[in-house]
């Protein structure tokens, strides 16, 4: 098991934060501050993996039971990081924010980047073209990402 201290220290989470501002973590590394430490069976960092793996199937939406699923997380840990996605979805939503051109994508999606595996997403907008919300449909395989109309639709017709 690999432990914070063993690295670097400009490889270190916290540290690189700090010298470098939070925009230039992944989100694993993201996460793995906010967990603060890692559990008997698994160092932060891998905990932070798993967790970004259940955040990507439930989106903004997940919750505190969703978290706690994980092997390693406990209640304290599951409820600070619900409590920050229920922070989150009430101050710093996509909701009302408009689309005007295919650039303005790149802000609400560009945390993808750094994963290894190809991720489908669709970003549902109104009439208006205001993003009401942003979600993982499938995570690509070797060689093709399949997806099915079904699961791109599901989340809009509700």
């Amino acid at each position: 098991m690999k432990k914070i201290k063993d690295l670097p220290t400009h490889e270190r989470p916290r540290e690189k934060l700090l010298e470098k501002g939070a925009e230039s973590l992944s989100d694993q590394e993201l996460l793995a501050i906010i967990l603060g430490k890692g559990s008997k069976k698994n160092d932060v960092l891998s905990l932070a993996k798993l967790l970004i793996k259940t955040i990507d199937e439930k989106g903004i939406k997940v919750q505190a039971q969703d978290i706690l699923d994980i092997d390693g997380i406990g209640e304290a840990k599951a409820t600070s990081i619900a409590a920050a996605f229920e922070f989150v979805r009430r101050r710093i939503k996509p909701e009302g924010l408009k689309i005007k051109f295919p650039v303005d994508v790149l802000p609400l999606i560009q945390h993808y980047g750094d994963r290894k595996q190809e991720h489908f997403l669709c970003i549902s907008i109104n009439g208006a073209n205001e993003v009401m919300s942003i979600r993982v449909v499938t995570i690509g395989l070797i060689n093709k990402s399949q997806v099915h109309p079904r699961e791109v639709f599901a989340d809009v017709l509700v």
